[in-house]
């Protein structure tokens, strides 16, 4: 009788839980191809290990200076698309989001249960961290990455790479550039910590020599890779082949894969880099392990007072960039603003520099220097276009997923507009607008400006664009209230 008890038991618990089949892992990114690689081998990893059902979306950007990412049958082979492509997106509002935080089998299980939804979809990178399966084998990415069904293009690169013949054991070093350096996210501090700079790759590759190990470059700037080889004898993905790829997503897979065979990678947190030594099963290095921060400053700035000519100005406005990043919190006000000085007159359109110029004087209460700056790069870009926010307000107030870039330097702009200084108190009247949503102070403090200055354009343009902001889950009449504003229509 017991033995039918149990069975039935089974049976009733077999019939609750949802069928794994039809529950979905879903990888949903829309970035990069590294990120997008990385998602999908998480995603599929662990709908593998639970036996759930993986699936992707994958959407072709052909618009974009930096990440030109190829439609889905370029990149996969038909019989992969057939079995797990998604299409171009889905309802997000049928599945739920898997955070990291930890789960488990049972935990998924109960939910998916509970809950009338496909699945979840799976885009954290460390996700696989927060899973918990207690005896049971750690998940291995890297079966499951090279395991993907990749089309004929792309499988012909990877064994070209494979076929490549090393001189010796060798490191791989990866200087990501692109919009970090030399794009629109130059002025997004929080990104720079993808980016190993170039100016300090002459003392890696020296470091690396005498651990026994070559450097193989990889990079995004031919003239750069060029430059840093002809100065340290590294080895150039372009030894190997890589230019007879004429197409870029070809030579991002020859290059991953190379880098993939390496011994181990060095990189900043740059995603390629780790779908690399996922690929490889091999360890990808931040660069600290061979310099602290401090150490890594000095030996950029000794790079750049010696050779600052012999890079290209973004570049060089990087490296600079990079040593006020690792020195901000251990130097003066006055050595902050000599390094920013030198990145602003080698990138003179990154308002962050001559923002955070101005967020030093403020620290100093030298009020009045830092207001010079503020009312001179405000003034001189509303003569260029009275669009609101400024673009200098919106880099302001850029924030990414750490929180906003320059945080930190909020409560100096808010001194100085306490100090009675009309274009500080503008800047913070947008900080509190559209950082915090305070709409009230906001007002007040953008009221102190025109109180200073009644017949300043600029003052009363910020005026008009400080009003509610809606949120996405607001009602339908906020939302075309929201609209009327936009299109000048008060009511």
């Amino acid at each position: 009788m017991r033995g039918f008890s149990s069975i039935l038991r089974q049976a009733i618990s077999a019939s609750a839980r949802p069928d794994p089949q039809s529950t979905l892992i879903a990888a949903t990114r829309d970035d990069g191809l590294g990120g997008r690689l990385l998602a999908m081998a998480n995603a599929k990893a662990l709908a593998d290990r639970l036996g759930y059902r993986f699936g992707f979306t994958w959407k072709a950007i052909g618009d974009k200076e930096f990440h030109v990412i190829d439609g889905v049958e370029k990149i996969f082979s038909a019989d992969f698309i057939e079995k797990y492509w998604l299409g171009e997106k889905i309802k997000r509002s049928d599945f739920a989001i898997l955070e990291k935080t930890a789960f488990t089998r049972s935990s998924l299980d109960a939910a998916a249960t509970k809950r009338n939804f496909r699945g979840w979809i799976c885009n954290e990178f460390r996700i696989l961290e927060a899973f918990r399966d207690e005896g049971a084998e750690t998940i291995r990415r890297s079966e499951t990455l090279r395991g993907f069904g990749f089309s004929a293009n792309v499988k012909q690169a990877l064994d070209a790479a494979d076929k490549c013949r090393f001189p010796g054991p060798m490191a791989a070093l990866h200087l990501r550039s692109g919009d970090i350096v030399r794009g629109k996210y130059r002025s997004s501090l929080d990104f720079a910590d993808k980016v190993v700079p170039s100016t300090l790759a002459k003392s890696i590759v020296s470091e690396l020599s005498s651990k026994g190990l070559s450097t193989l470059l990889i990079g995004e700037d031919r003239a750069t890779l060029e430059y840093l080889r002809s100065e340290t004898g590294a080895l150039l993905t372009d030894d190997f082949g890589a230019r007879e790829f004429e197409d870029t997503t070809l030579k991002a897979f020859f290059e991953m894969r190379l880098m993939a065979r390496c011994q181990k990678i060095y990189a900043g947190s740059s995603v390629f880099a780790t779908v690399a030594s996922v690929m490889g099963d091999i360890p990808s290095i931040t660069t600290t392990t061979l310099f602290d921060s401090s150490r890594a400053a000095e030996i950029i700035l000794g790079e750049l007072e010696g050779h600052q000519s012999d890079y290209h100005p973004f570049e060089a406005a990087f490296g600079y960039q990079a040593a006020f990043l690792n020195l901000e919190d251990r130097i003066s006000s006055a050595r902050a603003r000599e390094i920013l000085e030198k990145a602003h007159g080698l990138d003179p359109e990154n308002d962050v520099y001559a923002l955070k110029i101005a967020a030093s004087y403020f620290r100093e209460n030298d009020y009045r220097s830092g207001e010079a700056i503020l009312k001179s790069l405000m003034t001189r870009e509303f003569l260029v276009s009275a669009e609101m926010p400024l673009r200098a307000m919106r880099v302001l107030t850029v924030r990414l997923w750490r929180g906003h870039v320059m945080s930190k330097d909020f409560e100096s702009f808010f001194a100085a507009a306490r100090a009675g200084f009309p274009y500080a108190a503008a800047c913070s009247a947008h900080i509190l607008h559209r950082a915090s949503g305070e709409l009230k102070p906001a007002l007040r403090m953008i009221a102190q400006s025109l109180r200073t200055e009644p017949t300043n354009t600029l003052f009363k343009k910020i005026r008009g664009s400080i009003r509610p902001i809606t949120s996405p889950k607001s009602g339908l009449l906020p939302k075309a209230r929201s609209g009327l504003w936009k299109a000048g229509i008060r009511i």
